[in-house]
């Protein structure tokens, strides 16, 4: 196993890394700087796109021609041609201290998303659904930072996230409707050293790689729950993970440049980069696409 560092640009707060397959391209976002971010496999032909707000994910549609991207004031949509930014829906204008965070694609093209109080203090955030014919569903409530959205392989468990709740939470997932049901806890997240679940992505082995912010670790679950593996990463703020590469085999993790609270541990120079790590003999999944 070996860990490299694919792109150094510093990322205030960098987050999550996307493989496209069809364009054979790596996304990542800057959630404080407002930027999207897209380069090669290893980090050539970086192109970047501004957007108006804070950001805590994107999803590429199904034509290629841009992608959904979670913001601040809602669901957007984010020409790649143009980089014209045009507003979808604010399922919260009511909650101008809450914003829309992490969020990823299911087997039918929806994208579930989750909103998160900026200050970390309450449970102000709910889970969302946004449908290819862009109708917003809520999911879930009573949440304060929503994070690591994925799936089983065969889509019908949804794993996900309260960061400072210390579980890794199980879902029913219902592929017909979107819906969500039967909520458990899957893991629980060791915060004794103040790490907190972050960014999730499952493995085609039906694994679940969890980036554990703050205390430096990528943790491999099992699909019992159990602890399968550990790896020590050479940053304290890792923040979420995704398989990509041209055989699926490259576990990329982002990292932060500065952490948005004072309260949270710096990093040194290698604080803000984009790592890839390699030789680990496991393959991901596809990202799908947004869209019917």
């Amino acid at each position: 196993m070996k860990i490299d560092i694919v792109v150094d640009v510093k990322t205030t707060l960098g987050e999550g890394p996307l493989w496209d397959v069809e364009q054979q391209r790596l996304y990542w976002i800057d959630s404080f700087d407002g930027r999207v971010f897209r380069a090669t496999a290893d980090g050539r032909e970086i192109r970047a796109w501004d957007v108006p707000a804070k950001i805590g994910s994107i999803a590429i549609r199904k034509d290629g021609s841009g992608c959904v991207c979670s913001l601040a004031t809602g669901f957007h949509l984010l020409d790649f041609n143009t980089g014209d930014v045009t507003l979808i829906h604010d399922p919260e204008p009511d909650k101008p201290a809450n914003r829309i965070n992490d969020g990823k694609v299911d087997k039918r093209g929806r994208f579930v998303s989750g909103s998160m109080d900026t200050m970390e203090s309450g449970p102000n955030g709910a889970l969302y659904r946004l449908d290819p014919d862009f109708s917003v569903t809520k999911l879930d409530d009573g949440i304060i930072v929503s994070n690591g959205p994925c799936w089983s392989p065969d889509g019908r468990t949804f794993y996900f996230a309260d960061s400072w709740s210390g579980e890794i939470w199980a879902y029913d997932y219902d592929l017909d409707t979107g819906g969500v049901s039967n909520r458990r806890t899957f893991a629980k997240v060791d915060t004794s050293r103040g790490g907190a679940a972050d960014g999730s992505t499952v493995d085609a082995e039906g694994f679940l790689w969890n980036a554990q912010v703050y205390d430096g670790k990528m943790v491999r679950y099992a699909p019992d729950g159990s602890v399968d593996r550990i790896i020590e990463m050479p940053v304290k703020k890792v923040t979420s993970a995704m398989f990509g590469g041209p055989n699926l085999d490259i576990l990329y993790v982002t990292s932060m440049a500065k952490p948005p609270l004072p309260r949270f541990p710096g990093d040194g120079v290698l604080r803000g980069s984009l790592f890839a790590i390699t030789g680990l003999g496991i393959q991901g999944l596809p990202e799908p696409r947004f869209g019917a």
